[in-house]
């Protein structure tokens, strides 16, 4: 049997009955953590960009869009909610991988959900499986990247296997049908690293939940594609890699899960700034540290982002979830990292223009996996230096069940009523007891009113 096959039984055949608690749980803070961070971004105005072209085609009102009134297509409700789930860059990551799992994989599930009246139990186990799915192959490609291959989104690019898994199983196809809907959205994978820091970096999340879903909707009518979409000479595995172990990342499924390795995030920015911050959060504190009394700040990671080393001034709030220095000098001068550190306005403070020229940051190989160290150098003469092994939100130090909820509440106030945020802790955390994933549906829509429907 082929991984393809393996993986494509495991899918639609695994008994959701067998999936233990601890990851049940796990799904469910991933969901609040997802619907949280969408619902706050419901609100920004790149949304109706999408939005209005969805008017203008026109289609069927199958499914919602997070915290607006409008219902749409289920392609289109996947793109919206995939993009609204990444657009912060404060969604969940996969720290084997760096895959944002949640904001491709979730919406084509919801989208399907509440379009057939699932449970919340059947889109729980839609859902972590469809995780598992897109983790496991970012598993295989991850560690082996061929040259440039890196280069290459890979949220987007095995978030679409992902998307196809969950809404797959949701429409019950059966084994040779996800075998082809796998290939089918294996053809799909695509997103470019270059345009991190624009409104196409949450686009891929989005673009991975609406192909996926595409390419479910597609098998199940008998459209056809290969059957070795991983394994095959010219398929995606061998795209992307070199030297990999396709038979020891399919193994032990549904006997070991990724799920326990993503981490959700305290901090709206991209994850290679997350042990930085923690850094500066500790230095602040400390003696006679002010942004005015720093002479200069060094910060060493395991190995530069480009995209983040390259962004000493970024110009847009997008692009300062991408600068090393920006979030370095926001938590010290604002002492936080939220997405109010992270707007356009924010990126041109000019103390933190001033503090951004006095940090740097260099590569430092000794250093393991997501840590850090900083030094900071005050005018003074006095010095300080703090190490981070690893970040807040990391799977060695999780968010608690506490900090996610009121991660939920801060965020999910912003667009929706204090009435319906407490409706929703209730109905997220008891998420496997709900009948009809529509009650949740409704819920996270707002009740302000769109301009016309299509």
């Amino acid at each position: 049997m082929g991984a393809t096959e393996k993986l494509a039984r495991f899918i639609v055949e695994f008994p959701g009955e067998q999936i233990p608690e601890s990851i049940f749980h796990q799904g469910k803070r991933c969901f609040m953590n997802f619907l949280a961070v969408a619902l706050y971004a419901s609100r920004d105005p790149s949304v109706d960009i999408l939005l209005d072209l969805m008017r203008e085609e026109g289609g069927k009102r199958l499914a919602s869009v997070v915290g607006r009134s409008f219902r749409t297509t289920l392609q289109n409700a996947s793109l919206a909610n995939g993009y609204l789930g990444h657009h912060q860059d404060y969604d969940d990551t996969h720290f084997s991988t760096i895959i944002h799992p949640s904001s491709p994989i979730f919406p084509g599930a919801l989208a399907v959900a509440e379009h057939l009246g699932v449970s919340g139990r059947d889109f729980l186990v839609a859902s972590v499986l469809g995780i598992e799915a897109a983790c496991r192959i970012g598993c295989v490609i991850a560690p082996a990247f061929r040259e440039a291959a890196s280069f290459w989104h890979i949220t987007g690019t095995c978030g679409v296997f992902g998307s196809a898994a969950a809404a797959g199983r949701l429409l019950r196809l059966n084994r040779d049908r996800m075998v082809h809907g796998l290939g089918i959205a294996g053809t799909q994978a695509c997103g470019l690293r270059e345009v991190f820091g624009s409104m196409c970096k949450p686009f891929h999340a989005g673009h991975a939940a609406q192909r996926g879903v595409l390419a479910a909707l597609l098998a199940q009518r008998g459209f056809t594609s290969t059957d070795a979409i991983l394994e095959g000479k010219r398929g995606f595995v061998a795209v992307m890699a070199a030297g990999y172990d396709l038979d020891k990342a399919m193994a032990d499924l549904g006997e070991r899960w990724e799920l326990p390795q993503v981490g959700l995030k305290p901090y709206a920015c991209g994850l290679a700034n997350h042990a930085l911050v923690d850094a500066m959060f500790a230095l602040r504190s400390k003696e006679g540290v002010t942004p005015e009394n720093v002479e200069s700040i060094s910060g060493s990671v395991r190995a530069l982002a480009p995209a983040l080393a390259t962004r000493r001034h970024p110009t847009t709030g997008l692009e300062g979830k991408f600068s090393y220095h920006h979030s370095m000098a926001s938590v010290l001068v604002d002492g936080a990292a939220f997405p109010d550190q992270y707007t356009d306005e924010k990126v041109m403070d000019p103390r933190i223009v001033s503090l951004r020229d006095r940090i740097s940051v260099t590569a430092d190989p000794s250093l393991q996996g997501h840590a850090a160290a900083v030094t900071m150098v005050l005018k003074d003469g006095r010095s300080y230096k703090e190490t981070i092994d690893h970040p807040t939100g990391s799977p060695e130090r999780p968010m608690g069940d506490a900090q996610v909820e009121a991660k939920f509440r801060n965020l999910a106030r912003e667009a929706l009523s204090k009435n319906r945020v407490e409706r929703l802790v209730g109905q997220l955390w008891a998420l496997d007891k709900i009948a009809d994933m529509r009650s949740v549906t409704t819920l996270v829509r707002s009740g302000r009113a769109e301009t016309s429907q299509p």
